[in-house]
Formats: structure tokens, C-alpha cells, sequence
């Protein structure tokens, strides 16, 4: 039984942080700056669309991690990131196996293709 006194955890933070950590190290492995001014309006869009979610379904993106990388790309994409860069990253993504990185990231390098 939970502690009524107990606020319920909010996990926009959390998610907010790992949005940006994966932002950087999505432009650090291509090598290039980040878009700063994108980059927070990335992390802005998906404040604003995790706290329109009702709480359980907030609370299942701390769990699910198929569900955040969906909220990660709409962001990504809601923001103009994918619009930053996009003859480099295009020409970057075409080899995707000299990037470097996870294949989650592939979430925001389709969006070049």
C-alpha cells in the first residue's frame, strides 16, 4: 500500500535528462555541435508532451524504454533537429555502421533518410 503523503513521482526529469544525455552523444559521435537553441527546444517539446500524458502513462515511460525513444524522436522531430545538419547527417547516416552508436539512435537517424 502506498503512502497517501507521498507525492506520485514525476518522471519528466529523469526523462529530460536522458533526452539531452542521448543528444549529446548523438552529435558527439557524428563529431558535430549540437544546435543548442534546437537541442532545448527539443528538451522543451518533450516536457510538454510527457506532461500531457496522464500520470501512469508518465509512469510507464520510466519502464518502457520502446515508449521514450517514441517520445525522444517526436521531440527530436517537433523541434527542427532533424532539419540541423540534415546533408551531413543524411551523408553520415548512409553508413550507419561507422557511426558508432546504439541502434536506438536509429530513431533519430531515419529521420534523414
Amino acid at each position: 500500500m502506498t503512502d497517501p503523503s507521498t507525492p506520485p513521482t514525476d518522471y519528466t526529469l529523469t526523462l529530460r535528462e536522458e533526452f539531452r544525455h542521448h543528444l549529446e552523444t548523438f552529435y558527439a559521435q557524428l563529431k558535430l555541435a549540437p544546435p543548442y537553441e534546437s537541442v532545448e527546444k527539443a528538451i522543451r517539446s518533450l516536457t510538454t508532451s510527457v506532461h500531457a500524458l496522464p500520470p501512469n502513462e508518465r509512469a510507464r515511460l520510466a519502464t518502457d524504454a520502446a515508449a521514450r525513444w517514441q517520445h525522444f524522436r517526436q521531440a527530436f522531430e517537433a523541434s527542427g533537429l532533424s532539419k540541423k545538419h540534415r546533408g551531413i547527417i543524411g551523408g553520415l547516416a548512409r553508413n550507419r555502421s561507422s557511426l558508432n552508436l546504439p541502434s536506438e539512435y536509429d530513431q533519430f537517424l531515419n529521420l534523414y533518410s
